[in-house]
């Protein structure tokens, strides 16, 4: 399980290393570019039930942290439906078996 920690806090976003491969692919190439979007996720549970959503922009720091030192096998088809849905008002949505379930053992 990764993490993403979101505008320089030490609030910590957690993701499988799956996902958050995904997802630093695409945000470095929008935001090479200058693009921005939004990732959106549910809580998982044990947390607060609902979801959140964070706005990413350039001039957002960004940190991804990743548990395994081994590079996840990207899959293309996600990645340009991850691609497509950044681009839609709706943004990105990770799913929820994306969304790391328990915190305590990362």
């Amino acid at each position: 399980m990764g993490t993403l920690y979101y505008a320089g806090s030490e609030v910590a976003i957690p993701f499988d290393d799956q996902a958050l491969a995904h997802l630093k692919v695409l945000a470095t190439a929008k935001l090479r570019r200058g693009e921005s979007f939004t990732v959106s996720w549910a809580h998982p549970p044990g947390e607060r039930p609902g979801r959140s959503t964070i706005w990413v922009h350039p001039t957002i720091p960004l940190r991804f942290v990743f548990d395994s030192l081994d590079q996840p096998e990207l899959d293309r088809a996600w990645l340009e439906s991850l691609s497509t849905s950044a681009n839609l008002s709706g943004g990105i949505v990770i799913d929820s078996e994306h969304v790391q379930q328990d915190h305590d053992s990362a």
